[in-house]
């Protein structure tokens, strides 16, 4: 993250490097050098403090190593209270405030944080409303609207930085603490958890190694992963990852937070990607339940689906209307010692098997053609050409030709449009599905974060400030998911489909209601709320007279900001120069 502000290029003749990608100069410290034995020569050990201003050469915009390794450097912590627009944006501010207040996640957050909570607050809202994540546009945000930290102060980025550094695991885990201890936990619920990853190209982060990356750019990554109370569409907390730990691996841990945070009566709804009989047992012996998709390829579920197929998929009493496909239910052990029968939730959907099908011919077709190119050539393929061909070779090693495995590929022809979910309770195939399907808001979340909220990129350079944002970005999935679910639910009561009833086309609805200085530099709301504000506040709860409430509210903070800076400054010139 670079702040918005620039400083002196330090002067330290072999320790400031400069170095040119693109049309950016960047500025390197050498804070060291690492000796190697084997080359008998040290490699000298460098770090990137900043980038040169276009304007003057002179100049370089730091990022927050710069802070690390030059901590003397005067950057401005606070910017003037005449650095304010005359027009300040409040609608959606004020449905920020309704959601914390209900949520109480004010005292919350100050319970931890103490007077960090307002610039806290603030950054969160910025996330919501500019869906950025990037520190050094914040005050452009602080700029146009009411601010949550005394005196309603606009910190510079630099204060951005400072406080992404500051911020410990432990009042992280002291607040996941305290949301947690606040859920309901004797309703039973059902936890949907899922996970991601993100690239990542900054080399001081711990956590960030090689493994699958569900977007292969060739660079190492970060797991996150989310679980979300779905009966009740709440996150309830996160864990962060190293990226070489494989999701299955992860399950175990997650399930022992779930039993710190002591709830009872859990369900876990998971998806394929954490299918194990090591998962599963460990579920068991805690004695809580699961429904989890399996591969239709395994090969227990594939001679279900087979045992079963042609007995329901034209059955009228097994169609499931909503989701438009067939299911049926049958009973089995899941693995060969297992103690328990699970519940296997058999679906047929139409329009899937020719899809599936399709994909299919169009895969074996493509190998083909790959295999041909190679026929009097020296080859060798991989398990998936093996899995489909009986590959044939002459003595020389030289590859002759490739026939097809008909028996697998006729198989899999049979599987395609079949899914089963299985689950450890007694339940029809259509509250199976269902209860799956409500696993989508999980996957929403995600594209909240990484969408909605601008965090497909941390923009940071160190292990802390990368924990400390995901954790301001866990707080602002909390409070957009709430106003997600809120207008959801009025746009069900309306029974018509409003194009402003999302989260992001609410939200600049409400940036439209502005307060505006007047000339005794005291703020006024500017005009009345519109007949679709209305509507969209009316999701909240709030009216107009709410909205004239608040803004009389943050008119008298903002008087009362102004007037103490002005009794900060000197009265006349003389004192100045004292």
């Amino acid at each position: 993250m670079y702040l918005n502000t620039t400083v002196k290029i330090p002067e330290m003749k072999g320790k400031i490097i400069s170095k040119k990608k693109g049309e950016t100069t960047y500025i390197l410290y050498q804070y060291g050098s690492e000796y190697h034995p084997d080359k008998q020569y040290a490699v000298p050990l460098r770090t990137i403090v900043g980038k040169v201003s276009p304007a003057d050469s002179s100049l370089m915009f730091p990022n927050e190593k710069f802070q690390v390794y030059f901590p003397d450097a005067e950057i401005p912590d606070v910017l003037p209270f005449a650095y304010r627009s005359c027009c300040l944006k409040i609608g959606s501010c004020v449905i920020i405030r309704k959601v914390l207040d209900e949520y109480k996640l004010v005292p919350m957050l100050r319970k931890r944080f103490g007077d960090d909570t307002g610039l806290i607050l603030d950054l969160v809202s910025y996330l919501i409303v500019d869906e950025e994540n990037a520190g050094q546009y914040y005050p452009d945000f602080a700029f146009t609207h009411p601010l949550y930290s005394e005196k309603m102060t606009i910190y510079s980025d630099s204060k951005v930085s400072r406080l992404l550094k500051s911020i410990t695991k432990d009042q992280c885990i002291g607040f996941l603490d305290d949301w947690n201890q606040n859920r309901d936990h004797r309703s039973r619920i059902y936890i949907s958890y899922d996970s991601t990853n993100k690239n990542c190209e900054a080399g001081d982060i711990d956590i960030v190694e090689f493994g699958k990356a569900k977007d292969d750019k060739g660079l190492p990554v970060f797991n996150l992963s989310i679980a979300m109370d779905k009966s009740n569409r709440v996150p309830l907390f996160y864990e962060e990852y190293p990226g070489s730990v494989a999701d299955v691996s992860q399950l175990t841990f997650m399930v022992d937070k779930v039993m710190e945070y002591n709830y009872k009566k859990i369900g876990f709804i998971l998806d394929r990607g954490y299918f194990s009989k090591e998962n599963i047992q460990y579920i068991d012996e805690n004695d809580y339940t699961f429904i989890i998709m399996c591969k239709g390829c395994k090969a227990l579920v594939s001679s279900l689906i087979l045992e079963k197929q042609g007995t329901f998929e034209t059955k009228r009493e097994s169609a499931i209307r909503a989701y438009k496909v067939y299911g049926t239910t049958t009973a089995a052990k899941l693995y060969e010692d297992d103690t328990k029968e699970r519940y296997f939730h058999i679906f047929y959907n139409p329009s899937r098997q020719a899809a599936e099908r399709e994909h299919l011919e169009q895969r074996i077709e493509k190998f083909r053609q790959f295999l041909d190119k190679h026929i009097g050539k020296e080859a060798k393929f991989g398990k998936t050409y093996q899995e489909y061909f009986h590959l044939h070779y002459d003595r020389k090693g030289h590859f002759q030709g490739a026939d097809e495995r008909t028996d697998v590929i006729e198989r899999q022809l049979q599987l395609c449009g079949y899914f089963c979910i299985i689950t450890s309770e007694k339940m029809t195939a259509t509250q199976a599905l269902v209860q799956y399907k409500g696993r989508d808001i999980s996957e929403k979340l995600f594209r909240s974060d990484k969408t909605f909220i601008g965090s497909q990129s941390e923009r940071v350079h160190s292990s802390e400030s990368m924990s400390s944002k995901i954790f301001l970005e866990f707080i602002a999935l909390i409070v957009r998911n709430r106003i997600y679910n809120l207008l959801k639910e009025q746009m069900i009561r309306l029974e018509t489909r409003q194009k402003y009833m999302t989260v992001p086309a609410a939200i600049r609805e409400l940036e439209k209601i502005e307060m505006v200085r007047r000339n005794n530099n005291t703020y006024k709301l500017d005009h009345a709320v519109t007949k679709t504000q209305k509507i969209i506040l009316s999701s909240f709860g709030l009216g107009d007279a709410d909205i004239r409430k608040n803004a009389e509210e943050y008119s008298r903070l903002l008087s009362v900001a102004q007037a103490f800076e002005s009794k900060e400054e000197p009265d006349n010139g003389e004192e100045e120069i004292d």
